[in-house]
């Protein structure tokens, strides 16, 4: 069975040129939820995306619906795609990332499975998945899901949420927390300059972030408890 649902609208562009500007590893310091499984990775170096989440569930052999979402793209949109568990057979490889170039797709997300590595590189739009397999879909008319609610590294990912992506991780954002999120990250990037300018000058770092004064008062704690 086939569900085919329009696409969602897309995240204003304004919010993702601001959100593209922080890094997923800062945002990381303060927020803990949204982020997918480490196991799925980056197959680039020192690229960085943000664009709208266009979902995708495409389970087993058949390819047909991943065919589909290529052909319903929008140029900035994310495609993430739910492979229900499979990790044996890749689901997309070099026509599909061609195709997904020439749509203006920003990025390919995979939970699951690709293939033909070197073309994916070669072609430039970003792709992340759990690995490559020689083992591909076909087009079988078997089913598949566009713009439904999915599952992605253990994150639930809704048609139209923000995606921001790099070698270091992927984050599923809401659009509302797109601003405070991304203007927090901008400002702890600024503030780590000037720490690495501190360090230049010949301060320590853990006396910089004060973890070393944190370190005192633990043992100072432990040292009174002891005493009791």
């Amino acid at each position: 069975m086939y569900v085919l649902n329009p696409l969602p609208a897309p995240v204003d562009g304004a919010l993702l040129e601001l959100l593209v500007q922080a890094e997923p590893a800062v945002i990381g310091h303060f927020r803990h939820t949204g982020f997918v499984s480490p196991a799925i990775r980056a197959h680039f170096q020192d690229r960085r995306i943000a664009g709208t989440a266009v979902t995708v569930r495409a389970p087993g052999m058949d390819g047909a619906m991943i065919h589909y979402a290529v052909g319903q793209a929008r140029p900035g949109d994310v495609l993430v795609i739910d492979r229900s568990g499979d990790n044996a057979i890749a689901s997309i490889g070099g026509a599909v990332v061609y195709a997904a170039r020439a749509a203006g797709v920003a990025g390919i997300i995979v939970d699951g499975l690709v293939t033909d590595l070197g073309e994916l590189r070669q072609y430039g739009v970003p792709v992340w998945s759990r690995g490559s397999s020689a083992v591909t879909v076909k087009t079988l008319g078997l089913g598949g899901e566009f713009c439904v609610p999915v599952s992605c590294g253990g994150v639930a990912v809704t048609p139209g949420d923000a995606i921001l992506a790099d070698e270091n991780g992927i984050l599923v954002l809401p659009p509302e927390d797109i601003r405070e999120s991304a203007t927090r990250a901008l400002q702890m990037m600024k503030d780590e300059k000037r720490t690495l300018a501190r360090i230049d000058a010949g301060e320590k770092y853990p006396d910089i972030m004060g973890s070393t004064q944190v370190i005192l008062d633990a043992i100072e704690r432990h040292r009174q408890q002891r005493k009791r």
